[in-house]
């Protein structure tokens, strides 16, 4: 993607890389810079030809897909930092890879993903020349500060996203179990992203090149952990709360399904007896006094017991709808 030689805080032009490096290494100021996007196993074994890399670090970066890290080798840092990208459309989270070799007068930034993209980094630290007069490890607190500086954005919509569940689940509108899980496994991805590299950065700081670097880049250094522990403490609040408004929506299913069935089980009650009161007199019995219950009106026969029976049902029916209404079930 890009490549160029840093002296006295400013670019300057790169030829053949094994070249430019053995001049900067023979006394000459300065520093070499080689950015990478997604480099074909060609593109990084002519890099890792001219530079010598370490081939632990090597093997990491060409398998990929590793944790967040730190690791200092006799002569080399090697350094992973996950990337994170957030995609309005899906409220979804991208993870990608940025990986930085950082040598004797080099460092080479290998980019895997969409995200965080380091040409703004670049143009940033090209305009500051006394931070980028610091070295290598001015560029690793660029490359850092960015990372954890778009952390903070992706922070941000996850909290709008998770402030919208929660108005969702507890505004009455019950919300939905595949949004929450949903939202849980992208702030678990995230928490995936952050957490190692809190770690690793304060071992680094603890430990070996880290205890070697100025004051000020300790300072550099350490105001990145701050933001990156402001992130880390947002993590894992959201994935607890997100716990409880995952289990208050299920309770709040189960209350729904409970209400439901209560209202079920009193339309069945009622639907019960004209039910059963027609089964019984639906029974084809010749000795059933009942059905021929009559009384005489001017001089005729008037057989009540038709109307006596729809009297019953219509009142047990009204009397069990009214108990039900008062008792909250209907």
């Amino acid at each position: 993607m890009d490549q160029a030689i840093y002296r006295d805080g400013r670019r300057q032009p790169c030829g053949d890389l094994s070249d430019e490096l053995d001049a900067l290494r023979a006394g000459a100021d300065g520093f070499l810079w080689i950015g990478l996007k997604e480099p074909t196993d060609e593109e990084f074994g002519l890099v890792n030809s001219e530079l010598h890399l370490h081939p632990l670090a090597v093997e990491d970066a060409v398998k990929g897909n590793q944790r967040a890290k730190i690791e200092q080798y006799e002569t080399s840092l090697f350094v992973v930092l996950k990337t994170l990208r957030y995609i309005d459309q899906t409220s979804d989270i991208e993870t990608g890879e940025l990986m930085l070799f950082l040598g004797d007068r080099f460092v080479v930034t290998v980019r895997r993903g969409e995200g965080n993209p380091l040409q703004g980094v670049r143009h940033r630290l090209e305009a500051d020349a006394t931070e980028l007069g610091l070295g290598p490890m001015a560029v690793l607190h660029s490359v850092m500060d960015s990372v954890v500086d778009n952390y903070l954005l992706v922070d941000r919509e996850v909290k709008r996203d998770l402030e919208e569940i929660e108005e969702a689940v507890f505004g009455g509108s019950g919300g939905d179990a595949n949004v929450i899980y949903r939202l849980k496994r992208e702030v678990l991805e995230f928490r995936r992203a952050s957490g190692p590299l809190a770690d690793a950065l304060a071992s680094f700081l603890d430990r070996g090149a880290g205890r070697a670097l100025s004051n000020d880049l300790r300072h550099l250094f350490r105001d990145v952990g701050d933001h990156l522990r402001q992130v880390n403490d947002h993590v894992e609040a959201y994935d607890r709360l997100l716990t409880d408004i995952l289990g208050a929506h299920l309770a709040g299913v189960s209350v729904k399904q409970n209400e439901d069935m209560r209202k079920i089980s009193a339309w069945v009650a009622i639907a019960a007896v004209p039910t059963m009161v027609a089964a019984v007199y639906g029974m084809n019995f010749t000795n059933m006094p009942e059905l021929q219950a009559s009384v005489s009106i001017g001089g005729q026969d008037f057989a009540y017991g038709y109307f006596v029976v729809l009297t019953v049902m219509a009142t047990a029916c009204l009397s069990l709808y009214r108990a039900f209404k008062r008792s909250g079930w209907l």
